[in-house]
């Protein structure tokens, strides 16, 4: 009982302290089909102005009758209850369990009048009660679906993205509004060779009633919306997204425009033009999912979580906006006024403010502890690295772990810290430092790629021998390669800093230059500054006499 309260009072600790999204975050869900390795992976860019990214470990536990679970809520630390703690737990590395099952989020919101809690289990405790109970991704719906109708739901609209080494889901859930218990939800399996996305907007429209191979939902997501008297047509026509969260100008444009930028990028042949998305055509809406026109890799995924639209007409490089050296960011607020009239900023896949992402992969031809691999990136997904961190280990890397630095304080020994320290320097002059940052993300990437199968290797040779072995052979991995990514990272920053000193730019010799800026922006600046800046025009060098 003793090693349970110990056990306990760490799980409660750890999830506690994580850093917890707001409500603007983006998920890619992929199924083994869909893969070029038959992995299923999900991702997820947690986006928030006010969080520390870290990789959390929870360990797993036996607990005995009567062991109870603390509810924190991930959003603001609060506590919000407890419950019945279950006979045993798995171990949780991020977002992703020992037995290889993966759960991301993002938040829509949907009806105001369902915000209030209908309980004490907010969307961020669900996730990680979910990781903590379930061995299959059917598993974790079943356990959501439980929790809430008997402890209730505190948060607002949610959409689930969940996987495990065979199947993807997405699960759209929202409570009953305040003093009642509950909550209404559906989840559909992602057919395999399809990938899907939500990002801040529900995307479950209708769906299939009698198909519990690839369908499951709460038996009230119905009967709650007609006793509402918002939905009054036959069963078959039920639509969850229209009755629980319509669309608007910013449901479009902010939100399924990441799910179309993805859908564009992955599967240009389906023809989603930019109309779905553009926020005054309302009569298009953007498919659940689609087939990729081509098998997808990790290093594919890790690629369409890195977007500012480039190339279509949202590209955030081609306005005055993004400066003289194209940089994709906009800082807050995204609604503004000129002159009484309204504007708005993109708001693409790649932000400044996100705390943290990951591609979480799955295999079943792998032991779980081997097969399971959480690519875990902090900061801007452009411009981050993926670092492979395996779902069997056993302790995460100091500079990456959860508690060694915090949000209130800059530290060089976090990861999360130094790599803000990048790409902040870069925004100045993005589209020359960009290609230095690139230059270094590729090659870490693609070493932790290529090297990939060989570790596996003689990880599975150790797990065969003896699973403790393997295990321990993959934390020394993982945690070797974290420690070296932000040494590295590290050192690129030092050497921007020199390269790119007070706006000059030192050549391939180290000499220092002086680059003009684009003629575009000089033009920009004539339009704004004219006659001030005006000079005479050159005097001509007289001709020397005969």
């Amino acid at each position: 009982m003793r090693k349970a309260l110990l056990v306990a009072l760490v799980v409660a600790t750890a999830v506690a302290g994580m850093p917890a999204p707001s409500d603007a975050c983006t998920n890619i869900l992929v199924t083994k089909g869909a893969s070029a390795d038959g992995s299923s992976m999900i991702t997820y860019a947690a986006d928030s102005h006010e969080f520390y990214g870290e990789l959390v470990l929870i360990p797993g536990g036996q607990y005995g009758p009567g062991a109870m679970r603390d509810i924190v809520e991930w959003d603001t630390g609060k506590f919000l209850g407890r419950i019945p703690q279950a006979a045993r737990t798995h171990w949780v590395v991020g977002n992703m369990n020992e037995k290889q099952v993966a759960v991301g989020e993002t938040t829509y919101g949907g009806r105001k009048e369902l915000e209030g809690p209908s309980g004490i289990l907010d969307y961020g405790s669900l996730m990680f009660l979910a990781l903590e109970r379930a061995a299959t991704a059917r598993e974790a719906i079943q356990v959501i679906g439980r929790l809430v109708a008997e402890h209730g739901y505190a948060s607002s609209g949610e959409s689930f993205s969940i996987s495990d080494p065979k199947e993807v889901w997405i699960m759209e859930i929202i409570g009953t509004g305040e003093k009642t218990t509950g909550a209404v939800w559906v989840a559909r399996r992602v057919p395999d060779g399809m990938i899907s996305g939500h990002a801040n907007q529900a995307r479950i429209r209708t769906f299939p009633q009698n198909d519990p191979a690839n369908c499951l939902y709460s038996k009230n997501v119905i009967s709650f919306a007609r006793d509402k008297g918002w939905f009054a047509g036959k069963d078959e026509e039920f639509s969850f997204a229209d009755t629980y969260a319509p669309l608007d100008f910013g449901a479009l444009r902010f939100c399924e425009a990441r799910v179309w930028s993805v859908f564009n990028r992955a599967a240009p042949s389906a023809g989603l033009t930019p109309d779905y998305v553009d926020g005054f055509t309302m009569d298009k809406r953007l498919p659940l999912w689609v087939k990729p026109d081509k098998k997808l890799s990790v290093h594919d995924v890790m690629e369409l979580m890195r977007d500012h639209f480039e190339d279509t007409p949202f590209d955030m490089t081609k306005d005055v906006g993004a400066g003289p050296f194209a940089c994709p960011y906009r800082w807050r607020p995204m609604t503004w006024e000129v002159d009484g009239k309204p504007y708005v900023h993109e708001r693409a896949i790649s932000t400044q403010q996100t705390g943290f992402s990951f591609v979480a992969q799955s295999r079943d031809r792998l032991p779980d502890p081997i097969g399971g691999v959480f690519w875990f990136g902090v900061d801007d997904t452009y411009s981050t690295v993926y670092v492979p961190f395996y779902c069997g280990i056993r302790e995460a890397p100091k500079s990456w772990a959860a508690g060694t630095a915090k949000f209130s304080e800059f530290s060089w020994s976090s990861a999360f810290w130094t790599f803000n320290f990048v790409s902040n320097w870069a925004y100045s002059r993005y589209s020359d430092m960009i290609v230095d940052i690139q230059q270094v993300q590729r090659e870490l990437e693609g070493r932790f790629l290529g090297d990939q199968a060989d570790v596996e290797k003689a990880a599975l040779k150790l797990y065969e021998q003896a699973p403790q072995l393997g295990r321990d052979y993959l934390t020394a991995y993982s945690g070797t390669q974290g420690e070296m990514v932000t040494a590295r990272w590290r050192k690129l920053g030092e050497f921007l800093l020199w390269k790119y000193l007070d706006g000059n730019v030192r050549d391939a010799q180290g000499h220092v230059t002086h680059p003009k800026y684009p003629d575009e922006w000089y033009r920009a600046i004539v339009k704004g500054a004219g006659d001030r800046v005006k000079a005479p025009a050159p005097t001509p060098t007289p001709t020397p006499a005969p």
